[in-house]
């Protein structure tokens, strides 16, 4: 797989009829290894060992209904109450980060109110806090800490 710019993390991946599997820690289960998934497995991990998050508030491939459409979260981080806190958006290494990747998770944004997004695709990171009343939102050089 692909080297992200994140820490080195261990995984359990297996080999079953010429697919490689991840293991899951969140879903708890194997999972299809693509590209994908390998950037959202370690992002994960970093948000778990580097940013404290407790896997039980972070959900993955959550549905989120955006135009009387369901769509899927890649990552979902829940704040103490239970609602929506971090939206993380995660594409394999070979896709550049683009304007509609920002346009898609704001629209996910628009039903989840959360107040920080992130776009990764593991080689690059962007993280971004949310202004609701002015309806903008401001780079940071990371996100913050689970407190």
């Amino acid at each position: 797989m692909t080297n992200l710019n994140l820490p080195k993390y261990s995984f359990r991946i297996k080999n079953r009829e010429n697919k490689l599997y991840i293991f899951d820690k969140i879903r708890k289960k194997d999972v299809v290894l693509t590209d994908e998934e390998w950037v959202r497995q370690n992002f994960v991990e970093y948000l778990n060992k580097e940013k404290q998050y407790p896997l039980s508030i972070i959900a993955l491939e959550k549905k989120c209904l955006v135009n009387d459409m369901v769509r899927r979260t890649d990552i979902l981080i829940f704040d103490k109450t239970g609602a929506p806190y971090i939206i993380v958006e995660c594409k394999a290494p070979k896709i550049k980060i683009d304007q509609s990747t920002f346009d898609q998770i704001a629209r996910y944004n628009m039903q989840l109110n959360a107040q920080y997004l992130i776009v990764t695709n593991g080689l690059q990171h962007f993280y971004c806090q949310m202004n609701h009343d002015d309806k903008k939102y401001t780079f940071l050089p990371e996100i913050p800490n689970y407190s």
